[in-house]
């Protein structure tokens, strides 16, 4: 028992050190694909990005929202041309963890506690 709680305060030292890669501002602009389930079937969204704007495209239509960076990982995203009142609720998006070409984020309503996360890669 006395060395095993040696091993296991070194353990707890070691894991608490690390932190994760979150190198945001690579993020900022470009042209990402996500890929997410609905209705049980695989989808992928392409969007581009500039500091202001972002575009998504997705079932062959385009879909523009204007973006608010709040921080060099997070931003709102409201939608410029809402067809009905769920689209005209803007949404808080987190960057999480960066490696490499990809990212993790986190996001949700504004207001809204309940969060989903996703994983973007940058194509260009």
């Amino acid at each position: 028992m006395r060395n095993i709680l040696p091993a296991l305060l070194l353990l707890f030292c070691l894991s608490s050190c690390y932190q994760a890669e979150r190198d945001c501002e690579d993020f900022k602009t470009g042209t990402f694909e996500f890929e997410s389930y609905l209705e049980g079937e695989l989808v992928k969204t392409r969007f581009v990005r500039n500091d202001s704007i972002e575009i998504d495209y997705f079932r062959g239509k385009a879909d523009t929202s204007s973006i608010r960076w709040i921080n060099d990982c997070e931003y709102i995203l409201s939608n410029l041309n809402p067809k009905n009142r769920a689209e005209e609720k803007p949404i808080h998006m987190k960057i999480l963890t960066t490696k490499g070409n990809t990212y993790t984020f986190e996001y949700g309503l504004v207001g809204e506690t309940r969060k989903q996360r996703g994983t973007v890669v940058k194509v260009e």
